[in-house]
């Protein structure tokens, strides 16, 4: 039947008798062909039947002898109509290999009837080349679960209008001595398009001057929060230490415990508008002081907080205690993550957040270069929600909401203002030669390497 009426399906493993298989035989038999980059490092390619008995658990096998850094891959192409969605799976098997997500990866790449690049439907991202149609650059499945040792990386890929074919790649890359990885059940099936995840991230803009008291400081943002709630916002970021700023006090002076009154109020103010609000503010902990944000819920309870991990002059010499955690926490919109100010200046902080899975970072600070929330932006491939005490007029940091390449997609311009940006957090976005940039950030980003103290 012709693919315009039954899902194309991918099955690479087919059932098998007998012992190991020889690659050369049995998997170009099933369209399968292995390839190193040059032939002194090639790895060595086996197929076995699968040890677990699957009827369709053929297994393709890359494994290295006693040299380091062999690499090679299997390879299949299928055809594939454009304009179509389809979902791409294979499970993978590691021995031996310290970082799977750099040396065993699976990729899916577009080509045309010549097998050559096709162009993506939509523009590039970048502002420097917006509105030019990339090319297609390889799809990178993610890891998704694992179960009885076997990983299973996928993803869901909208082919490009010119493409016919889809060319399945199965990785081993600079594997050490004796290491291997395993593929099994490779799939690629037509599927429908993924469900929008639309979100109205905001930023408040203002400085909170006068009052006597910390709850004094909390209750002027309350019509901020009520008019950003009114523009259906998702996500309201508040600036940082808001119970500090415009005082005569110490940090200590400002600082409460969490839970405590502050965060009662902005929870209560989250569950009446049924969103999520972050607030810098200062915590004690038993004789010890943070500069934190705290992530509330619009059940009304704290979602999470984050204690600020690189501080400048200024906090150390008035006695706060740096964090060390980077905590990423699920709402029913994605995963957010926080930092504080001077953590922009130092690319682990938000790196490390973004390891962890943050589809946002929300950013308290109180000014800090606008160069850094770009790159933090853009580097990253997450939105960056900041909310700043600083004029407009300084040329410095803005209130604002920070796209994927690191410009500003809505900013809040005037104290007493709000911004709001509403963004896809399930929409892939393409760069001209990076292609789907943050999907390959795991594979392509190094080995942190920690400098001893």
């Amino acid at each position: 039947m012709g693919l315009n009426r039954f899902p194309l399906v991918l099955l690479v493993a087919l059932a098998l008798l007998g012992s190991t298989l020889s690659a050369a035989e049995d998997a170009t038999a099933e369209g399968w062909m292995s390839l190193a980059p040059r032939e002194e490092i090639q790895p060595i390619f086996q197929t076995s039947p699968s040890a677990d008995g699957d009827p369709a658990g053929l297994e393709l096998i890359i494994r290295a002898d006693d040299r380091q850094g062999l690499s090679g891959h299997w390879r299949r192409s299928v055809p594939v109509v454009g304009g179509r969605h389809y979902q791409f799976s294979v499970l993978r098997k590691t021995d031996g290999i310290e970082h799977p997500r750099r040396s065993a990866i699976a990729r899916v790449l577009w080509r045309d009837p010549n097998g050559q690049k096709v162009k993506h439907a939509a523009p590039a991202i970048d502002a420097f080349r917006r509105g030019i149609r990339p090319q297609s650059e390889p799809e990178f499945p993610a890891v998704v679960g694992t179960r009885d040792g076997w990983d299973e990386l996928a993803g869901v890929y909208l082919a490009p209008p010119d493409a016919t074919t889809a060319t399945i790649e199965l990785h081993f890359r600079w594997g050490d001595p004796h290491s291997s990885v395993r593929w099994k059940q490779a799939r690629l099936e037509t599927a429908p398009a993924p469900p929008k995840n639309l979100v109205r991230l905001a930023t408040i803009h203002y400085q909170p001057r006068g009052g006597e008291t910390s709850m004094d400081k909390c209750r002027q943002f309350a019509p901020l929060i009520e008019q950003a709630a009114k523009q259906d916002a998702d996500l309201v970021v508040l600036p940082e230490t808001l119970t500090y700023y415009g005082t005569k006090g110490t940090y200590a002076d400002a600082a409460e415990p969490i839970p405590g009154p502050s965060t009662d109020y902005f929870a209560e103010l989250a569950k009446q508008h049924d969103l999520y609000i972050v607030a810098g503010l200062l915590e004690r902990d038993g004789h010890l002081i943070y500069n934190v944000a705290v992530l509330l819920g619009p059940d009304g309870n704290i979602v999470g907080k984050y204690r600020k991990v690189c501080l400048p002059r200024s906090e150390i010499e008035g006695g706060i205690m740096p964090g060390n955690e980077y905590p990423v926490f699920s709402t029913r919109f994605g995963k957010v993550g926080m930092m504080v100010c001077y953590d922009g200046f130092f690319p682990e902080v938000a790196r490390e957040l973004a390891n962890n899975g943050a589809d946002v970072i929300a950013w308290p600070v109180w000014g800090c270069n606008p160069l850094l929330a770009q790159a933090r932006a853009c580097e990253n491939h997450v939105y960056l929600v900041s909310s700043t005490y600083t004029k407009s007029t300084d040329n410095w940091i803005r209130s604002a909401i920070y796209g994927l390449d690191g410009t500003a997609l809505a900013a809040a311009d005037e104290f007493g203002t709000i911004a709001i940006a509403e963004v896809d957090l399930n929409q892939t976005h393409h760069w001209h030669s990076l292609g789907d940039f943050k999907a390959q950030l795991p594979a392509h980003r190094p080995v942190a390497v920690r400098p001893v103290d």
